[in-house]
C-alpha cells in the first residue's frame, strides 16, 4: 500500500467511477482498475461492491477512506514543511450557496490572479452538509452560519449577515409570526442553517414550538424568491443576497432585529494547514475587512 495507490483509491471513490477517475487522474483505465485491484489484494479485502452500475464501497472500504484520507493530508503537509512555503497544489473550498454569490466573487478572483498555481475547487452546500464533509476530510475549508461550538474546527468569523424575512408585496404588514397569512416556509434542503434560523423564529410566536404548516424546499435563490413573490409562503434570506437579485420590487422586506443576526466562519480543522490555506484566509479577512469599512461609510452618509 503506498501514496499512490492511496490517491487512486480515493479519487475513484470521490468521482464514482473507474472511467471519471482515470480522466481526473489522466491515466489509462485499466492502469486504475489494476491499482485498485492490487490494493485490494496487499490488504486482503475487496473494497468496492462491484454488483452496481456505480462503484460502492464496502465496510472495509469506508474505513480505508478515512485513513486515505489522513495519509494524503499529512503526506502534503510533510511536502510544505520542507519546501518553501509558497500556495500551490489543490484547495478545497465549501461555501453557503449565500455567500458564494455575495461575498466570494471579489475575494476568489483576488486570490486566482496573486495564486495561480493553486487549484481552487469551490462547492456549495447547506452548513451542516459543509461541516460534514470538512469533518470527513473531504473539504479543506468552509464558510458557514453560525453558531459553531466543536472544537474539532479552528473557527474564523468573517462576514456579519442579516436575515430578513421575505413576503409578498400584498402581504400585511409583518412585526412577527402571529403576523403571517400563510405559514408555509420556503427554504433549502434540511442542514441549512438560515431555515434553522426561520423555524425558530416561526416557533416564537403565542403558540410556543409551533412548525411550520408546509416547508417548500427549492434549491436556489432565484426559484425562491420567486415563490414568494407569487405568494406561495415566507422566507428567511440574507440582505446582501437581495442586491443580487431584480424580482424584489414584487417582495415586501421585514428586518428581523436582533434575531435576524448571522455570523459567517471560515471553519477548518485544527490539524489541518497549508500555505495556501493561508493566502486564501487572509484574502477573505481583507476583503471583509473592506466590505464593513464600505458598509459604515454608506451608513454615515444616510444619517
Amino acid at each position: 500500500m503506498d501514496l499512490l495507490s492511496l490517491e487512486i483509491f480515493r479519487t475513484v471513490v470521490r468521482e464514482g467511477g473507474i472511467t471519471r477517475a482515470a480522466e481526473q487522474l489522466h491515466r489509462v483505465q485499466s492502469n486504475v482498475t489494476t491499482r485498485i485491484r492490487q490494493l485490494e489484494a496487499s490488504l486482503g479485502v475487496p473494497l468496492f461492491s462491484r454488483g452496481h452500475k456505480r462503484m460502492v464501497l464496502t465496510p472495509a472500504g469506508e474505513t480505508l477512506l478515512g485513513y486515505a484520507e489522513r495519509l494524503l493530508n499529512l503526506a502534503g503537509e510533510a511536502r510544505e514543511a520542507v519546501q518553501p512555503a509558497v500556495p500551490q497544489g489543490r484547495l478545497r473550498i465549501g461555501s453557503m450557496e449565500s455567500t458564494a454569490a455575495s461575498r466570494l466573487p471579489l475575494p476568489l478572483a483576488r486570490f486566482h490572479q496573486e495564486w495561480p498555481a493553486v487549484q481552487l475547487e469551490l462547492s456549495t452546500g447547506p452548513t451542516q452538509q459543509l461541516i460534514d464533509r470538512v469533518r470527513a476530510f473531504t473539504l479543506d475549508a468552509a464558510l458557514v452560519a453560525g453558531p459553531l461550538e466543536d472544537p474539532l474546527f479552528d473557527v474564523l468569523p468573517l462576514y456579519a449577515e442579516e436575515l430578513v424575512v421575505l413576503a409578498a408585496r400584498s402581504h400585511p404588514p409583518i412585526n412577527g409570526p402571529d403576523d403571517l397569512q400563510s405559514r408555509t416556509l420556503v427554504a433549502f434542503e434540511h442542514g441549512c442553517a438560515y431555515r434553522r434560523h426561520a423555524e425558530n423564529w416561526l416557533a416564537s410566536g403565542s403558540v410556543p414550538g409551533r412548525r411550520p404548516d408546509r416547508i417548500l424546499e427549492l434549491g436556489s435563490y432565484h426559484a425562491m424568491l420567486a415563490c414568494v413573490a407569487a405568494g406561495a409562503g415566507i422566507a428567511l434570506a440574507p440582505r446582501s443576497v437581495l442586491d443580487l437579485h431584480n424580482c424584489t420590487e414584487s417582495l415586501a422586506i421585514y428586518p428581523l432585529g436582533r434575531a435576524g443576526k448571522v455570523t459567517t466562519f471560515l471553519i477548518r480543522r485544527q490539524d489541518y494547514s497549508s500555505p495556501a490555506f493561508d493566502a486564501l484566509s487572509q484574502i477573505l479577512q481583507a476583503e471583509a475587512l473592506k466590505s464593513k469599512q464600505l458598509g459604515s461609510e454608506s451608513n454615515y452618509s444616510l444619517k
